[in-house]
């Protein structure tokens, strides 16, 4: 169930590396049980902006509220405590390639519990079968599995300590329809099951439609007027397919007509 509750907030936040500006004075609020799904061209921030949501990069000007609370006036203690709310499925699924399936969903657990062995061994068992798949899995290596498994895999480590939120970063990325809708039926599960906020990035309009609440689009930066807002669409799935913005109708429906114009006016 969605609230109105800010969970993760970010106030006119912008970002950059040496001279090269990635993101604009962003301002995105993340409420509490939802689905949000940022979209927009490669390059144009989208996964850098989950990063910051979660503490693992900050932002060069702005602030990052996680519960109201502003990230960079906590303490390096309290900021990894909350940071343990926070499930990460990173695009690659960034297995450890030397551990077992059961070893990279258990390290979690390992480096930041005090649980026995015995109640890490029957959690990791319920993310498996979470992501359905069955517990001889757990002997596998990361090396042994297709990419949808790896990404199953993945999902089930960054369960595993129970977030509050969890951040997709391209859930789909490389796989086939088939495997694609699976990912997308186990987020919309796992929000379900498990009462997470869920925060992905996609290029993939059949994860918008199946999985998201609301819908952010991201713009680059060097496409845009000095002083035009970064965001150009924040509403449900169903606006941004009817979205009146030509940019936002071309991206959604994979209509490259406009830029194959701008390639060849070049």
């Amino acid at each position: 169930m969605i609230d109105s509750t800010p969970l993760i907030e970010l106030n006119e936040v912008s970002k950059g590396f040496g001279k090269s500006v990635i993101l604009r004075q962003i301002d995105i609020t993340v409420r509490r049980g939802e689905t949000l799904v940022l979209i927009g061209e490669s390059g144009c921030g989208k996964s850098l902006t989950t990063k910051m949501m979660a503490g693992l990069m900050r932002p060069s000007v702005g602030h990052v509220l996680w519960n109201g609370r502003d990230v960079q006036m906590m303490s390096d203690l309290e900021r990894n405590k909350e940071r343990l709310k926070i499930g990460y499925l990173f695009q690659s699924g960034a297995l450890f390639d030397s551990m077992s399936v059961y070893d990279n969903i258990a390290f979690g657990l390992r480096q930041n519990t005090t649980l026995p062995r015995a109640r890490i061994k029957e959690i990791v068992s319920q993310r498996i079968h979470d992501i359905g798949l069955k517990d001889d899995v757990c002997r596998k290596m990361p090396s042994e599995l297709s990419g949808g498994m790896r990404k199953r895999i993945a999902l089930a480590r960054a369960l595993a300590l129970m977030p509050e939120i969890v951040l997709y970063d391209e859930p789909t990325t490389g796989l086939d329809p088939i495997m694609t809708d699976v990912i997308n039926e186990l987020i919309v599960q796992t929000k379900h099951k498990s009462q997470v906020t869920s925060i992905v990035v996609t290029h993939e309009m059949s994860t918008v439609r199946k999985v998201a609440d609301r819908v952010i689009m991201f713009y680059p930066l060097s496409r845009l007027q000095p002083g035009e807002p970064q965001i150009i669409f924040e509403g449900t799935p169903e606006e941004a397919f009817a979205s009146t913005d030509p940019r936002v109708l071309s991206f959604v429906h994979g209509d490259a007509s406009q830029r194959i114009e701008e390639v060849f006016a070049a």
